[in-house]
């Protein structure tokens, strides 16, 4: 079953470290909600509730339901605080998101077809992934979840780059926006290994030296 994005809070009353630490003792994560002109809001949020949905990918990127009292604002996550050494969530920031404003996100890269990469099939090439997400600028109605990048034809020694993502339409690059080469980084290349590279290149160097001989 899959989990919704929503997420029921209550506003929170009752601030400093103290009372606090009473919310974290009965269950209960302190979080604040912001953005858009309006004024901040304290909130509340059950702790075993966001940890279900924190499991999920998607809730890290997607457009989020944060309903305050049964009034519903549409969110994304900003920040999240953990605790160092145990699984709990200590707080919790959202922003929320106009309908008409454009949203700088980072969204997870999503690698398929590995196993049919042209450069690892027919070349016993390895797969090595540079980055695992992007950032992005968009409307909140066109936000990803994440963006696909197919490995299918990649060839041995190529490498996919910033700029070769292929992206829905309202999406854009943030680090393209700029207009700078230097900002197009290498998401994903086929290479040889180390070993398998030097085996190669004995093998090559036995080969020629076998035909030296036949011809001497």
């Amino acid at each position: 079953m899959m989990l919704s994005f929503e997420i029921n809070a209550q506003r929170r009353s009752e601030f400093g470290k103290g009372a606090i630490r009473r919310l974290r003792r009965k269950g209960f994560v302190p979080a604040i909600i912001y953005g858009v002109k309006k004024e901040p809001v304290p909130l509340t949020l059950s702790h075993d509730d966001l940890l279900k949905r924190l499991e999920l990918e998607g809730f890290y990127s997607r457009i989020l339901t944060v309903n305050i009292d049964n009034q519903p604002e549409k969110v994304v996550l900003k920040d999240l605080q953990r605790h160092p050494s145990r699984p709990a969530v200590m707080h919790m920031d959202f922003q929320r998101v106009s309908e008409t404003e454009k949203l700088h996100r980072r969204v997870p890269l999503h690698f398929t077809n590995e196993e049919q990469c042209v450069g690892v099939k027919q070349s016993g090439g390895t797969v090595s992934h540079h980055t695992a997400e992007v950032e992005i600028r968009c409307l909140p109605k066109d936000l990803p979840e994440y963006i696909e990048v197919d490995l299918t034809n990649i060839k041995l020694n190529e490498i996919v780059h910033l700029f070769d993502l292929v992206l829905s339409e309202g999406v854009e690059l943030v680090a393209l926006a700029h207009k700078d080469t230097e900002r197009n980084l290498p998401i994903v290349s086929v290479h040889l290994l180390r070993g398998a590279k030097a085996e190669e290149e004995s093998g090559e160097e036995g080969a020629a030296e076998g035909e030296k001989q036949q011809e001497e």
